[in-house]
């Protein structure tokens, strides 16, 4: 682990500031300030806007941020416990648009926030139970929360309709597909939804599979989406005729322990790894799987670039930068940028090939097409460390990127990181200092 310096320097009212220095070139995070304001787990973060997001947690606490300035503009409170589920929702008039935050939390209530001004607009209290997820259908004016029942709302956060899900663990992800349909992840099954009638009043939810506790859901294209599970299954589906198009099982080989004394007889034992997190930029599925990284592609249905162990402990949030660059955060604190290379793993022969760290098979619990295998995947490449952003002392729940502006990052420290690249924020410093001394007249 390199050393990193930390000096600060006094920013006016702002926090301070990091600077970590040069030692990785590709990284161009090299200053970070530290935002407070919250007093338990910071667990999620949204976008508001091209300067604005809004942080929200156990603490139930929603935060409103400015990521240029790294000022807290506003303090949302209202919730009695911690918030599980949060997202933005845009109201169109004749002249602006309005974004607004809808919240769930574990009190039974929903909530409608204007960011502008802190005000809680509409509230919805004593349900049924906690809501796990929210998903806005902006064309269809209507918003969908998840959890022991499937609900969907208007925009006056009116009831529509509502159906019980038969599950356990309730509805844990939603996600839109073409042709109005709605897909739920429902503990080892998922659920579609097609919508008929006027404003999406009705929704017939049919039982389509069954799945080994589906996790994630995923739209990776318009016609195709993408579900992960606990048993470390991968699933690539048809959006519009429901049938399944690739399956991985997604497997690591143990290591085998030998001495003097005993002789141990097989071959190493596959385990089966979570996915915790899935991201896609339409062409490659980010999986998070276990303390490792996998990536696949949609177009060539094959595996592209691994790593085995990316953290010291679980991956918990990922991002596609681009086709050959992704972030990754953990439970061991770190947030790490990745280069998808074509270089061939050094220490493993080409017979080896990916199963030398991973295997793919297939479950006997379903029927599907077979997996493929590194042999008859071409071109494997690797998955190297660029930069390595640490500041958190607890685990990372998630970040936001702003591009230009800036990377948020939340964590269990109670803490927010916005990480601000270097060299342009030593040009902003220098220009507004020029801009002073020409108001003043100079020296």
């Amino acid at each position: 682990m390199q050393r990193w310096l930390f000096f600060f320097c006094k920013m006016g009212k702002k926090s301070p500031v990091l600077c970590i220095g040069e030692e990785q070139p590709k990284n161009c995070f090299t200053e970070l300030q530290v935002l407070k304001g919250h007093f338990d787990i910071v667990r999620f973060l949204v976008q508001i806007d091209d300067f604005r997001c809004a942080s929200a947690g156990d603490d139930g606490l929603v935060l409103v941020w400015n990521v240029e300035t790294g000022e807290r503009l506003q303090e949302l409170r209202g919730h009695s416990q911690q918030i599980t589920a949060i997202t933005t929702i845009t109201c169109k008039n004749e002249v602006t648009l309005n974004t607004s935050l809808i919240t769930a939390s574990s009190d039974r209530s929903l909530s409608l926030w204007d960011p502008d001004t802190g005000n809680r607009v509409q509230t919805i209290s004593d349900l049924h139970s906690s809501v796990k997820c929210l998903l806005v259908l902006e064309r269809l004016c209507v918003w969908l929360s998840g959890g022991e029942e499937l609900c969907v709302w208007n925009r006056d956060f009116q009831l529509q309709c509502q159906r019980p899900n038969h599950s356990d663990t309730g509805i844990t992800a939603l996600i839109e597909l073409p042709k109005n349909y709605i897909a739920a992840a429902m503990d080892k099954k998922i659920s579609k939804s097609t919508k008929y009638g006027k404003l999406c009043q009705h929704f017939i939810l049919t039982v389509f599979v069954a799945l080994d506790s589906c996790l994630f859901l995923l739209c990776s294209s318009d016609g195709l989406f993408a579900s992960g599970s606990h048993m470390g299954e991968l699933i690539l589906w048809n959006a519009t005729e429901w049938n399944l198009l690739a399956y991985e099982h997604i497997l690591w080989e143990e290591s085998q322990d030998y001495n003097q004394t005993e002789i141990r007889m097989g071959a190493p034992k596959p385990s089966e790894m979570s996915i915790q997190h899935l991201t896609t930029n339409g062409n490659l599925i980010l999986a998070a799987v276990g303390s490792g990284l996998y990536v696949y592609s949609v177009q060539t249905r094959s595996v592209v670039a691994y790593r085995k162990v990316a953290h010291d402990s679980n991956v918990l949030h990922t991002m596609l930068l681009s086709d050959c660059e992704l972030m990754s955060c953990s439970e061991d604190g770190s947030v790490r940028m990745w280069e998808i290379q074509d270089l061939p793993l050094p220490a493993e022969p080409a017979s080896s090939g990916f199963f030398g760290m991973w295997s793919f098979g297939r479950s006997n619990k379903q029927s599907g097409p077979p997996s493929k295998k590194v042999i008859d995947i071409p071109n494997i490449r690797m998955l190297e460390l660029t930069g390595d952003l640490i500041g958190h002392s607890g685990a990372v729940q998630m970040f936001v990127s702003f591009t230009e502006k800036g990377l948020v990052t939340c964590s269990a420290d109670h803490l927010l990181i916005l990480w601000k690249n270097g060299e342009r924020q030593s040009r902003l410093r220098s220009l507004a200092l020029f801009q002073k001394l020409e108001e003043r007249g100079g020296l």
